[in-house]
């Protein structure tokens, strides 16, 4: 498997923010990790050995980055409002650098691209989706949550809401975004039931799309699916292999 790995410093964020490729060929599959991890946990937690069959076949190319979290929300020692604005950078760093340059390793300046997590990171991914759906073709989003609610201890601001779907999706208006949700978006939500899962978290979700005629596939695991490893590479597994049309 090809494997590359570079590095820039990002104008948003104001710091080096390093980026990891695997594959040679294919659509992109951006995978976000966890709470306050890093690039290299899909390879060292098995996520990526767990899709290498269809990385290895060109049906798709994963990249994988850093968190944002051990700079904002895992970090005591920043303040509440802080940790909002650097949320709301890294959606931008995302959106205006990361996206640019995977069109540039895949050669296709219009290319929408793929964006999937488990826990934290189905947050960061469909924090970008809805954000940006001409940017971003299809979300999996394993064991997540989609508000912020957890980490805020009452606070709210302009950057909290319109880095959270949970709170933002609600009140899209009619237009050109809400329509590429409804008629040229992936969204695949999925959750088990077992220890430390929080399956509320993706009903509620799923019940705001549904709302907003957003279509979208719930998959409600069973009660001996963990909030997991596991339970993720599973998961990844079937959309990639079975439900996305790679």
């Amino acid at each position: 498997m090809r494997r590359e790995y570079t590095s820039w410093w990002s104008e948003r964020l104001h710091m080096d923010m390093p980026i990891v490729r695997y594959g040679h060929y294919g659509p992109a599959l951006l995978l976000f990790p966890t709470w306050a991890s890093d690039l290299w946990e899909a390879e060292s937690r098995g996520l990526i050995k767990s899709i290498a069959p269809f990385i290895d076949a060109g049906r798709i190319t994963a990249f994988c980055i850093n968190s944002i979290s051990p700079h904002a929300w895992c970090n005591d020692l920043v303040p509440m409002h802080e940790k909002a604005r650097r949320q709301a950078a890294y959606d931008h760093y995302v959106e205006e650098e990361v996206v640019p340059f995977i069109r540039a390793q895949l050669r296709d300046p219009d290319a929408r691209i793929a964006v999937g997590g488990a826990s934290f990171g189905a947050f960061y991914g469909a924090a970008v989706l809805f954000r940006r759906p001409e940017l971003f073709s299809a979300l999996i989003g394993m064991s997540g949550f989609y508000r912020l609610d957890q980490v805020l201890h009452g606070y709210h601001d302009e950057n909290v809401y319109f880095h959270s779907p949970g709170w933002f999706v609600p009140q899209m208006p009619e237009g050109p975004q809400l329509e590429l949700l409804r008629h040229g978006t992936q969204i695949h939500l999925l959750t088990g039931q077992g220890a430390w899962e929080a399956p509320e978290e993706t009903l509620v979700f799923s019940r705001i799309l549904r709302e907003k005629n957003i279509p979208h596939r719930l998959d409600l695991w069973g009660h001996d699916m963990a909030h997991d490893w596991p339970t993720w590479h599973r998961m990844l597994q079937v959309v990639v292999g079975e439900r996305m049309g790679i």
